[in-house]
């Protein structure tokens, strides 16, 4: 991997949707457990750098679209597409991963198709807690860069070795981390007054179980050869890149939207209306 991937990662930059991370090698305290506290650092550090790297890489030569209430439907659709064949996808990371005798990547594949299970369906509930059949807003809606992510993960999880799937959940539970409560209020602030349609990212971002999961990731990496953590980050960094790079036919307008929506709005005796903070996942 190139030698420019590894910059300063205690540098902060600002991330899409508003998020501002500080990438920082000592951003949580470490409980080591089989491998050791400067392994735990390099690591971390190796695979921060590649998501700044390819921060720095994108050119954004036009800004997103500021979010609104018909545009979180959109952003429900790509979670719902991106969310779908996650946990498939891993089941079969981790039979390959014991077909290779890598037992320790099996188990961690085999936790993560658990825990990503079901997150498809948070998003749908989601979307009809916003007032649409969300069936047909997912069959209406189909964000490129979630099909372009999906398509990732398919290719990582099929290769003759998985383990850049290792590096792609890597990326997508990192860049969770930059988002918070507050985040999370200034969307709920967008919606109407008693609607829940946060149940999604409430469980991908710090608020939910992200932190965790990036913390075992590191420690699985950290015990694997030089040479297999440097791929892994460099499919972290093809990751963060697909994260980060604007559509190439442009974003989608409010006005598209809402006229893609107004057909699919379900009768108010059918939106679900909960209480978010009071969910778990």
């Amino acid at each position: 991997m190139h030698n420019s991937l590894l910059v300063d990662v205690s540098s902060t930059s600002t991330m899409p949707n508003g998020v501002t991370p500080n990438i920082d090698t000592h951003a949580w305290v470490h409980q080591p457990n089989s491998a050791n506290d400067t392994d735990i650092v390099k690591t971390r550090k190796l695979l921060d750098s590649s998501i700044v790297y390819a921060w720095h890489t994108v050119q954004f030569k036009c800004k997103p679209p500021a979010l609104t209430r018909t545009r979180w439907v959109w952003r429900l659709a790509g979670a719902y597409h991106s969310s779908r064949y996650t946990s498939r996808l891993m089941e079969e990371a981790a039979q390959r991963f014991a077909a290779s005798g890598r037992q320790n990547l099996a188990q961690w594949a085999a936790q993560k198709a658990k825990e990503e299970a079901g997150h498809d369906r948070l998003a749908l509930l989601d979307i009809q807690s916003m007032g649409y059949d969300p069936i047909a807003v997912v069959q209406a809606l189909v964000p490129s860069a979630a099909t372009s992510l999906v398509d990732s993960l398919t290719r990582s999880v099929q290769a003759s070795n998985p383990i850049d799937c290792v590096g792609h959940a890597y990326a997508s539970e990192r860049l969770g981390t930059f988002q918070g409560e507050k985040y999370i209020q200034s969307v709920e602030a967008l919606l109407p007054p008693n609607i829940c349609a946060t149940r999604w990212l409430r469980v991908h971002t710090a608020v939910g179980a992200e932190i965790k999961h990036v913390e075992e990731i590191i420690e699985v990496v950290a015990q694997l050869s030089e040479r297999e953590r440097n791929h892994i980050a460099e499919a972290c960094y093809k990751t963060a890149l697909l994260r980060f790079t604007p559509p190439k036919d442009g974003y989608i307008s409010n006005e598209e939207l809402q006229h893609i929506l107004k057909p699919l709005e379900l009768p108010a005796h059918m939106q679900a209306k909960f209480n978010c903070k009071s969910l778990t996942a």
